[in-house]
C-alpha cells in the first residue's frame, strides 16, 4: 500500500465520528437557516447527547438556541436535577414552562385512571412555548429506532401553522440538504440523532465518558407490578389493595414521566455492563418501558399529528 493511501486510511471516520459528524452538521445548519430555534432538553440521555454534540458544534462561542423543557410535573427527579446541573455548567439559558400551568390556564381536562398521563396534555404547553418565544425551529433526540412513528420522520420535519404533521406531506432530503424554508407560523422539528440507535447512543456517551443521571444505573426501587411491567411507585400512580408492590434492582432504558415509564429488571451499574445488556435484548427501549404507547399501535403517531414532539 503507497504511503499516500496508509494516510488516508489513518484519518477514515469510524461509524460513531460518522454519526457525530452528520448531527453536528445538522446543528449548523439549524443555527444557518433558522432565526429562533430551541433544543428541547429534559435532562434524559438522548437530549444529554444532544447537548454533548452541541457543545461541539458551537464551543467555545455561545449556543444560538435556548435550553427549552417541557416539565409535566410527573418527572423523575434525578433527571430534574441533572437538568438544572447541565445547564448551570455549561452556563446556557434555561427555559422550562409548566404543564400544570397550562391546565390551569386552559381549564384542560387531566386524565383519568392508574397512571393517568399528561403527555398528550403537554401538547398545549408545547405550541404555546413556541408561540411565546418565536421559535421557528425546535430540536430534540428523537431516534427513528424508537418507534415506527418516529421512523417516518425527515431530519427536518415541518409542522403546519396548527402544529400538526401530515407523515404523508414531506419534503425529500436528498444528499444531506435540509430544507428550513417554512411560511409564517409553521415550525420546524429537527432531529440530529434521528439516524442512531440506542447503542450507539451508549457507545457514544462511552467513548466521550458523558455523565448521565443516577436513574440510568442499576438501583434498588421500590416498583408495582403491572402487567410484565415495573412502574415506580408514587403520588401520581393509584394503588390499588391487590397491587403487588416490592423493592427490585433495575434501571430506566428511556426516561419520560413517573406515570408512563417502566424500569427493567438489571444488575448493570456500569457503562460496558448496560452495553452488554442491549445487544442482548431484542425489545425497543419504548417498546419495552412505555406504557402510554400501548393505547393503540397508533397511538405514538396520533399525538406526533396533534403537535406532539
Amino acid at each position: 500500500m503507497s504511503a499516500k493511501k496508509i494516510s488516508m486510511s489513518k484519518h477514515r471516520l469510524d461509524y460513531l465520528e460518522q454519526l457525530e459528524s452528520e448531527s453536528i452538521h445538522i446543528f449548523r445548519e439549524v443555527a444557518g437557516q433558522f432565526e429562533r430555534p430551541a433544543l428541547l432538553f429534559s435532562g434524559g440521555k438522548d437530549s444529554i447527547v444532544l447537548v454533548h454534540l452541541a457543545l461541539k458544534a458551537f464551543r467555545p462561542g455561545k449556543f444560538p438556541f435556548p435550553l427549552v423543557h417541557i416539565d409535566t410535573g410527573h418527572n423523575f427527579q434525578e433527571a430534574l436535577d441533572f437538568r438544572d446541573q447541565l445547564a448551570s455548567t455549561i452556563g446556557e439559558k434555561l427555559i422550562v414552562r409548566s404543564v400544570a400551568d397550562t391546565i390551569k390556564a386552559k381549564n384542560l381536562t387531566e386524565q383519568k385512571g392508574k397512571f393517568a398521563s399528561r403527555n398528550a396534555l403537554q401538547t398545549y404547553t408545547l405550541l404555546d412555548t413556541i408561540e411565546e418565544f418565536k421559535f421557528d425551529a425546535c430540536v430534540g433526540g428523537a431516534r427513528r429506532d424508537e418507534e415506527k412513528a418516529r421512523a417516518k420522520e425527515r431530519i427536518f420535519s415541518v409542522r403546519d401553522e396548527f402544529g400538526q404533521w401530515d407523515p404523508k406531506l414531506q419534503r425529500p432530503e436528498l444528499w444531506n440538504i435540509y430544507n428550513g424554508r417554512i411560511h409564517k407560523g409553521e415550525n420546524v422539528r429537527v432531529f440530529p440523532i434521528s439516524n442512531w440507535t440506542e447503542l450507539d447512543i451508549w457507545n457514544y456517551i462511552k467513548r466521550n465518558e458523558i455523565e448521565l443521571p443516577s436513574i440510568y444505573f442499576a438501583h434498588d426501587r421500590e416498583v408495582l407490578e403491572w402487567q410484565g411491567q415495573l412502574v415506580a411507585t408514587s403520588e401520581f400512580i393509584q394503588l390499588d389493595e391487590t397491587d403487588t408492590v416490592s423493592v427490585k434492582k433495575v434501571r430506566y432504558r428511556t426516561v419520560g414521566d413517573m406515570t408512563c415509564t417502566a424500569a427493567v429488571e438489571s444488575t448493570a451499574n456500569n457503562i460496558d455492563d448496560i452495553i452488554k445488556e442491549i445487544i442482548a435484548t431484542k425489545t425497543s427501549e419504548r417498546g419495552e418501558t412505555r406504557i402510554d404507547d400501548r393505547v393503540s399501535e397508533a397511538a405514538m403517531e396520533d399525538r406526533k399529528k396533534n403537535g406532539y414532539f
